[in-house]
């Protein structure tokens, strides 16, 4: 790996190798930001030299290991960070957070009226939801997926729009670089069983996708309602469960379209009631 530099200074080698392998045992930020600071770095430049530094140590280990490379993700919250984030129009609390797989839950993303209005738009737009065929990048029902869709372009509504904005800022990510919302709902026994949300660059059917603002790395669901039984959404690679609690969403990203991610989930089946939620992927560029 080359030196990484900046005017008139530089990480020198052996400081880079130090702060990748304390990222690599979990060291928290400030310190690896401390030896920068002490040599008179600014913060904004510390912590994008040191992001450089762990994107190209990460670059080359992908090529070593024959990996897809990494992709920049939305990074809502530092390790042990705030637990309250603003998000333009409502502040949001972070109530759990993990690292690998890299998931956020948030409460109070979307207030009651939201959830209950999102529901109401949605409702008459509902279909059978489908998943994407990997053979020719089109639509396909699945018995795996037994829910049901309903679709929205993006700011299509002001409602819509409203969330969309709020979603970009608490995640710092561009607004145009999402794609439509999905309003789903799961009836009783209704699932959608374990699954990636990446395209899988292998499968003929992702080029015509991944022209569409490159690939897909981040996903943000919105709980609408709280079902009286099940509808958790479950990571089984993580060994983790976000409940669906009206309001809430959870955050999970994924740098690469590897099951290293571990970022296979599932909504799982729901047992009494229904569960109601909205689905916003996003991806590296501008989607559409």
């Amino acid at each position: 790996m080359t030196t990484i530099e900046r005017p008139g200074r530089f990480i020198e080698p052996s400081l880079r190798d130090w702060m990748i392998e304390r990222a690599r045992a979990g060291a928290q930020p400030e310190e690896l930001l401390r030896p920068l600071r002490e040599r008179g770095w600014g913060e904004d430049e510390a912590v994008d030299a040191i992001d450089a530094a762990m994107r190209e140590y990460l670059d080359a280990h992908a090529r070593q290991h024959g990996l897809p490379p990494v992709a920049r993700v939305p990074s809502p919250i530092l390790p042990n960070g705030s637990s309250v984030l603003d998000a333009g129009d409502r502040e949001v609390h972070v109530v759990a957070s993990l690292r690998l797989p890299r998931i956020v839950v948030f409460a109070g993303l979307l207030s009651a009226a939201e959830c209950e209005a999102l529901v109401a738009l949605a409702r008459p737009r509902l279909a059978r939801s489908t998943v994407v065929d990997g053979d020719t990048g089109g639509e396909a029902v699945h018995a795996a997926r037994t829910s049901e869709t309903g679709a929205f372009q993006r700011g299509e509504h002001p409602l819509v729009a409203t969330i969309e904005r709020r979603i970009a800022v608490l995640l710092d990510w561009p607004l145009e670089n999402g794609e439509g919302m999905q309003v789903l709902r799961y009836g009783p026994g209704a699932e959608y069983r374990p699954h990636h949300d990446w395209f899988d660059p292998q499968q003929p059917g992702a080029a015509p996708l991944l022209q569409l603002g490159g690939q897909r790395v981040a996903t943000v669901v919105m709980y609408l309602n709280t079902p009286a039984r099940g509808g958790a959404t479950v990571f089984p690679d993580g060994g983790f469960e976000a409940a669906a609690v009206r309001g809430n969403a959870v955050f999970f990203s994924y740098d690469r379209p590897h099951a290293m991610t571990r970022t296979l989930h599932a909504g799982a089946p729901v047992v009494e009631g229904e569960k109601w939620i909205a689905t916003k992927w996003l991806r590296e560029r501008r989607h559409g």
